[in-house]
């Protein structure tokens, strides 16, 4: 799909479209972030930062419109649109924050005389290709510490979210940064295959798909290009013991039904210790079940439509499929249009194709697991490795636990607790690559060594 167009999932309406970039406006924007890059790194750093502390504060001086335009776009809870909103801007001030201490020279204690450091700086022309779940905080950050550092940018938004695109290129352009550090382009797949390949371009980040990871990383070794992938999750949610079972069922309901239940990062899988098992699976069912759904501009909404029809079917013929093979569905399973029930199974195996799948939406797999060995091994047989959530109430369990997991990230007795200085990112088929934190500003920078004799 690259047919740029609002589609409210609510409703079915298409609200607007927008035509995709022309073959010579594209290489028009590529020459112009190239020819600002040229300028944009010799800028002081703390002139970047304060461009960059603006682009933060016109997040939050505008939170309302750009939190009604993504409700539109992909159908997120209005109260979950304002609050990635401010997520965006804090993360975006993050950096303007920590400019200094991001492209500061790095000392280096040498064997022989004289002195020697690393000195970071900027690689030139990059592309984001973004997904649509997050809008803003996707671009966020990816953007902020890659202007920051003094590279430049090319943004090739999701097809479904032309507008959101456009309102963060006009953030950049109102806080000065100049033409051609910030550049939205609405490129179809093969025009982003084109900026790729370009000369002048020099890495490619991408959150997505596999699917789409694969293609993205295939074209950039290609082309010798740095790529940096965030990609799918089924994330484990673990429970081995605690002394509040309803605010660990509160906590995990939450968390899967976070963003309409399409975060990549979410607990999709619930591992519980066979002790619990039946009392956890009665509360999470009944919890996931009474989430309100709704209009997403409500108030009272919890759980809206999904990011849109395509989305909303690809779901339930996972379910569906799932039951057929054996899988049991202990609530939900159905579709209105867009809308998907809050959907609990168990009963799953590994001959399953859902024990293997990512379930993009509120829908989650309970599994029990006779001890903690048993836990892990559920947890570490995917071929995803993102996020992970333990909860426990024994400290020295929850270090073994942690150790143990195959996942770029472990969370422990807390869920949605992300925040700009800490690194995101995971191993095996979810990505490569690090955002957020100061490792973020870390992927598109030449590591220069400077060696000076005594």
């Amino acid at each position: 799909m690259t047919d740029y167009a609002v589609v409210n999932p609510a409703t079915g309406e298409t609200l607007a479209t927008y035509p995709t970039i022309t073959d010579e406006a594209l290489e028009a924007a590529i020459a112009q972030a190239d020819a600002a890059y040229r300028a944009w790194r010799d800028q002081p750093v703390a002139e970047r930062a304060a461009r960059i502390r603006r682009v933060a504060e016109l997040h939050r001086e505008r939170r309302d419109e750009l939190a009604a335009i993504i409700v539109r776009e992909m159908g997120k809870p209005l109260s979950a649109a304002v609050a990635e909103v401010d997520f965006a801007a804090d993360i975006t001030e993050y950096y303007a924050d920590n400019a200094e201490k991001i492209t500061a020279d790095q000392p280096i204690d040498i064997l022989g005389e004289g002195t020697a450091v690393i000195r970071r700086s900027p690689l030139g022309v990059l592309l984001g290709i973004m997904p649509w779940n997050f809008p803003y905080y996707q671009v966020a950050r990816f953007a902020a510490p890659n202007v920051v550092v003094g590279n430049t940018i090319l943004l090739k938004h999701a097809p479904q979210c032309p507008e959101s695109a456009a309102a963060i290129e006009k953030m950049y352009a109102d806080a000065g940064l100049g033409d051609g550090v910030y550049t939205n382009v609405y490129a179809t797949n093969d025009q982003a295959a084109t900026i790729i390949a370009d000369r002048r371009v020099q890495g490619v980040s991408v959150t997505g798909s596999e699917r789409a990871g694969s293609a993205v990383a295939a074209l950039a070794g290609q082309n010798l290009k740095k790529v940096a992938l965030e990609l799918g999750g089924s994330d484990p949610f673990i429970v081995l013991s605690t002394d509040d079972l309803d605010a660990t069922v509160a906590a995990a309901v939450e968390a899967r039904m976070d963003n309409n239940g399409q975060s990549c990062n979410a607990p999709k899988r619930f591992i519980v210790q066979e002790g619990l098992y039946d009392a956890f699976l009665e509360k999470f069912t009944e919890a996931m079940t009474a989430s309100k759904m709704g209009d997403p501009f409500a108030d009272d909404t919890v759980l809206g439509p999904l990011s849109s029809l395509a989305a909303a079917e690809r779901l339930q013929e996972q379910v569906d499929r799932a039951v057929a093979q054996g899988a049991k569905l202990v609530a939900g399973g159905t579709r209105d249009g867009a809308f998907y029930e809050p959907t609990v199974l168990t009963g799953v195996t590994p001959d399953m194709d859902v024990y293997r799948e990512e379930l993009f939406g509120p829908a989650g797999v309970v599994y029990k697991a006779a001890d903690e060995d048993e836990a892990v091994k559920i947890a570490n047989d995917t071929s995803f490795g993102l996020g992970s959530y333990v909860y426990t109430t024994d400290p020295e369990q929850a270090q073994r636990v942690a150790d143990k997991i195959d996942a770029g990230m472990v969370y422990v007795n807390i869920v949605l607790a992300d925040s700009p200085e800490l690194p995101f990112g995971g191993v095996k088929r979810s990505g490569t690559a690090r955002e957020m934190g100061l490792l973020a500003a870390d992927e598109f920078v030449n590591k220069k060594l400077i060696r000076v004799a005594g």
